[in-house]
This record gives C-alpha cells, sequence and structure tokens, in this order.
C-alpha cells in the first residue's frame, strides 16, 4: 500500500494531466455533493408522490368491491337479528333467505347453522350436519364475525366468500347466519376498476379472497419480501419492494372491514420515464458523476491544446538539441498562447547562442589542432635533420666503437621523428593507435638488416594488437619499444649454425593493462666475450627502467639460457575526450 501511494505521489508530481484532473475534481466536489443531495430529495419526494397516488387508487379502484363485502356484512348482521323469530320448522325461515339471495343477485347462498353445527335454514331448502367440516368448525362457533373463502359442497362447491355472523336470543348462542358471495364477481369488479393496478384482497390470516387476475400466476403480484400476514399486522401504508417476478414496484395496504379483510395495490413506479423506464432514476442519481467526466474531459482536451502539447513540443525540441540537432532555431510551435510562445522564442534565442558558441569553439579547435599538427610536422623534420647530420657524423667516423654509439643516437633520434610523423598524421591527436606506431618504428630498426657483417639476418616476428593509447603515453612507449629493440639486435647473436630471432609483442591483457614484450634469442655466456652486460648496469637499461617508471608500469626481465624476455605491463592512462574536427 504504501509503495503505491509513493507512485502515485510521484505521478501526481510529475503529471501535469493528473494535478489537474485532482485540483477540478476538488473544485467541483461541493457542488456534486449538493447536486447528489438534492437528486436524493427529489427521487425521496417522487417516492412518496407515486405511493400517495397508488393508495387513493387502491381505495377508489377497490370502492364497490368494499360496498359489496360491507353489504354481505350488513345483510348477515341484520338476518342474526331476526332470526330468532323464524319458525324454522314451518319453511319461513327458508324463504327469508331465498328472498334475500332473490333480491340480491351477487349473493349464491344465504342460511342458518344452530349452536349444534345443523344448517336448519338455506336459501336453496338443503339440511345438513356440518359437525364433520373441521375446516369451518372455529368460524361456525366464534362468537365474532368471521370471514371465510372455503369452496363448499352445500354452497354448490364454487369458490365463494362468505360471511359469518353469530346470532344470539335471550343473551344465549343461536347459531350462526351465513352469506356467501361468489369470488368471480369480486374478481371482475377488481379487474373492470384499474386496469393499470394490481389488486389483490385479503384476510388478515393471509388468505386471498380475490384479485385483478385470478388465475394460478396470481401470487406473482405479491411483494417478494413480505407475507399477506405480515402485511396486514402493519395496516394501512405504503412502501416499494420487488414483486415475486422481480420488478421493482410501489405497493400500498388498505383495510377494508376492520382488520379482518385488506386490499393490496402494486404498480410500476409512476416517476419512470414512458420512453425508458427504468433509467430515469439511475441517470439521475449518476448525473452529477456524468457531469465530472465532461468537465474533466473539457478541461483535459483544453489544458492539451493550449498547454501540454506545446511543452511536449519544447521537451521533444530540448531532446532533439541534446541529441546533436543545430537546426531548431527556426522551429515553431502551432498557435501556442504567448506565455509559451515566450518560452520557445528563449529556447530558440538560446540554441541560436550555443550554436554560435559551439562554431567558435570548433573554430578555436581547427586551428589549435592545425597548429598542434605543424608543430608536430616542424618537429619531424628537425628531427629527421638531426638523424640525417648523425648520418653524415657516421659516416665521417674512422672508429667502429663511434659509429656505434653515434648510430644508437640515430636510432632513439628516428624514434622520436616516428612519433611526431604519426601524431602529424593522425586524424585524431588524442588517442594513438599503438599497434600502427610500434610497426613504423620496428621496421626501421631490425625488420631490414643484418646482425653483423657476414650477412647473417635476423628474424624478427611482431604481434601487435589494434589497441589505442593516450597522447602521453605514446612517447615514453615508443622509446621503450626503441631501446628494448636496440638491445634485442645488440644481443640476439646466433650459435654456429643457427639464426638470431626475435619476438616483439604489444597487447591488451584486461580492460585496464596493456602488455609489451621483447623476447630475443642470445650468444651463450662464452661467447658473449666483453659486450655490455644485459643485467640492467648499461645505459639501455637504465633509459628502459625510465620509460617504465613513466608509463607508471613494471618491469618483468627473464635470463634464460637460450632467450631473453623483457615484459613491461601498464595500466590503462585516461585520455583527454578531444578528438580533431573532419
Amino acid at each position: 500500500m504504501k509503495s503505491r501511494l509513493f507512485v502515485l505521489r510521484g505521478l501526481l508530481k510529475r503529471n501535469l494531466a493528473l494535478r489537474l484532473v485532482l485540483a477540478l475534481s476538488l473544485a467541483i466536489l461541493p457542488l456534486g455533493l449538493v447536486s447528489v443531495h438534492q437528486t436524493y430529495k427529489v427521487l425521496e419526494e417522487r417516492q412518496a408522490l407515486s405511493e400517495t397516488a397508488l393508495l387513493e387508487q387502491t381505495q377508489q379502484a377497490v370502492a364497490e368491491s368494499r360496498d359489496m363485502i360491507q353489504s354481505a356484512v350488513s345483510t348477515a348482521e341484520t338476518l342474526a337479528v331476526s332470526v330468532s323469530v323464524f319458525d324454522t320448522s314451518e319453511g319461513t325461515c327458508d324463504a327469508v333467505m331465498a328472498r334475500v339471495v332473490e333480491r340480491n343477485p351477487i349473493y349464491t347462498f344465504a342460511g342458518f347453522v344452530n349452536a349444534d353445527l345443523d344448517l336448519v335454514c338455506a336459501s336453496n331448502g338443503r339440511r345438513q350436519d356440518l359437525r364433520n367440516l373441521d375446516s369451518i368448525r372455529s368460524e361456525l362457533t366464534s362468537l365474532q364475525t368471521e370471514i371465510l373463502t372455503h369452496p363448499l359442497e352445500f354452497i354448490g362447491g364454487i369458490a365463494t366468500f362468505s360471511v359469518a355472523v353469530p346470532a344470539f336470543g335471550d343473551g344465549r348462542f343461536l347459531g350462526t347466519v351465513w352469506i356467501a358471495v361468489p369470488v368471480h364477481v369480486l374478481n371482475e369488479k377488481l379487474a373492470a376498476t384499474a386496469p393499470d393496478v394490481d389488486l389483490v384482497l385479503f384476510q388478515s390470516g393471509g388468505d386471498i379472497i380475490a384479485t385483478a387476475d385470478f388465475s394460478d400466476f396470481r401470487r406473482s403480484v405479491l411483494p417478494a419480501s413480505w407475507s399477506l400476514q405480515d402485511l396486514a399486522v402493519r395496516g394501512g401504508h405504503t412502501f416499494r419492494d420487488h414483486n415475486r417476478d422481480g420488478t421493482r414496484r410501489d405497493f400500498a395496504i388498505v383495510p377494508i372491514v376492520d382488520d379482518s379483510v385488506l386490499a393490496l395495490g402494486s404498480w410500476e413506479p409512476r416517476h419512470k420515464n414512458v420512453m425508458m423506464p427504468g433509467y430515469e432514476e439511475a441517470f439521475a442519481l449518476y448525473f452529477p458523476l456524468f457531469m465530472w467526466a465532461v468537465t474533466i474531459l473539457v478541461a483535459y482536451v483544453s489544458v492539451h491544446h493550449l498547454v501540454i502539447r506545446h511543452v511536449r513540443r519544447l521537451r521533444s525540441w530540448m531532446r532533439l538539441y541534446a541529441a546533436g540537432r543545430n537546426d531548431l532555431d527556426t522551429a515553431q510551435l502551432d498557435n501556442a498562447p504567448e506565455e509559451l510562445e515566450v518560452v520557445a522564442e528563449a529556447f530558440r534565442a538560446m540554441t541560436r547562442r550555443l550554436s554560435e558558441q559551439d562554431r567558435r569553439l570548433e573554430e578555436d579547435l581547427r586551428e589549435k589542432t592545425v597548429l598542434l599538427r605543424e608543430v608536430h610536422h616542424r618537429v619531424k623534420n628537425n628531427l629527421q635533420l638531426i638523424s640525417s647530420m648523425l648520418n653524415m657524423q657516421i659516416r665521417a667516423t674512422a672508429t667502429p666503437e663511434a659509429r656505434h654509439l653515434l648510430r644508437r643516437v640515430q636510432d632513439r633520434v628516428m624514434a622520436l621523428s616516428a612519433i611526431h610523423r604519426y601524431l602529424y598524421m593522425a586524424r585524431r591527436v588524442s588517442r594513438v593507435r599503438a599497434d600502427k606506431l610500434l610497426e613504423d618504428i620496428i621496421q626501421q630498426l631490425v625488420i631490414v638488416g643484418t646482425l653483423d657483417e657476414a650477412g647473417r639476418q635476423i628474424k624478427v616476428t611482431t604481434a601487435f594488437a589494434p589497441v589505442e593509447i593516450s597522447h602521453d603515453q605514446s612517447v615514453p612507449l615508443s622509446l621503450l619499444a626503441t631501446e628494448a629493440s636496440i638491445n634485442a639486435v645488440k644481443y640476439c647473436g646466433m650459435t654456429s649454425g643457427a639464426d638470431a630471432w626475435i619476438n616483439i609483442a604489444f597487447k591488451e591483457i584486461d580492460d585496464e593493462n596493456f602488455c609489451l614484450s621483447v623476447v630475443n634469442s642470445r650468444l651463450p655466456q662464452a661467447e658473449a666475450g666483453t659486450e655490455e652486460p644485459i643485467d640492467g648496469s648499461g645505459l639501455g637499461s637504465k633509459l628502459i627502467e625510465a620509460f617504465v617508471s613513466q608509463l607508471g608500469g613494471t618491469l618483468d626481465l627473464q635470463d634464460l639460457p637460450d632467450r631473453y624476455e623483457l615484459h613491461v605491463v601498464f595500466p590503462m592512462a585516461d585520455p583527454t575526450p578531444e578528438e580533431d574536427p573532419d
């Protein structure tokens, strides 16, 4: 979690667009919260209006059904008061019951059940012992008005809505007056009054009396989260829930007969859009989020068009200039604001100044390089002149010892001349190709030559790796190679019938060290005579040690019976990063 916070904080510091989005979000957050609050208030008011309208619609839709049920209850109560004076044995009671059914076509049955549960009086003249009907025993013996929905055989076996009212005489329970109404009559009334409202009549116990659509799917209109018995306990009220088909509906509960019979009405919320039902509420809730997204998008596009793209263009100019492009002094922005155009002009002015400074520096460097090459050229010419003078002196010298010494000096001068000739002709003066330099020097010394006056040839083998050394290391390395080669020529004598040989190598040991090796054959000790020793006591050995010291290296000498080895290991020097112009 902390790492993610650090990454987000880094993005916010570097990314202008993200910082802009955050700033605008904080700026419009209060407006968004107010809008959401107001939207919820409007939705609550719409829901209240929808539920109130449903309650009124339900009350109006069940008005006829309520009157019908209350009429049946009133008729039964009237008969319960009068039944005590009827003579059930002479058929007077049957006639009255039949007259009631005849005068009220909605009634399908009227009768009287005495306290012994015998049907003693009925509109159809039927007599029956009802003691075996356990399903209605409690209603027939109840001392209160009861509502029944049982299809009974003595009523015709059809689905009926029955009202049972107790009758009393002389302070004692006489029996129960029974009036039945066909359920289909109530169903038709409910279906005809409010087609857009799903209506259900039910008892407080949870039994359905009638519905607008009395089919096998009549219970699908009931709320999914509440039972009818629980709704009856709560009395008249409204609420919103999904029905058992999963559709969101508004529900209203209206009591009809006290708290024993209630009506349930439901419909889809009235504030929904007719063209796109179900989407208006979601749109109202998410409209602030939509406005936030539109605001952020417009702001980002505007800032990107006015600022970000020009800043990125300036950044690309800077990268191109850092990569070596020098033609950016005329680059232009595309319809940039004045503030950014000032920055672009400052950049162009800076590139012009830097380009002018680079041009002057390049001219100065070229001039200095030309002068430096001229110096090397003149030094080379002077050294060659000295070599010529020494050559003239050698020819004029009579003693072999003097000619030998002068030739040694001439070899050293020619080695220096070779260095300056290479530096004069080289394209780069900061780095020197050691293999080419050493090859040039060795050719002058030992590639073509004889060991003695007898004409015996020296076999010379070279192996120079193509490596570069610094300018400061070129002089001591060249002189070191010269002295080592001269000593090798001097002491590479041969045994009888065998040729002398010299092996010279220069290679890179690793990324930081070089090695110069000179290995030559040698005269046997018995034939060496009084020649200059090779143990470092002569001038050549002293010069070699001095050059090794200048290179900062180490000297390794191996005096073996059949050969003499010289190995010098020295480190690579850091060159000055300076090149000649084209």
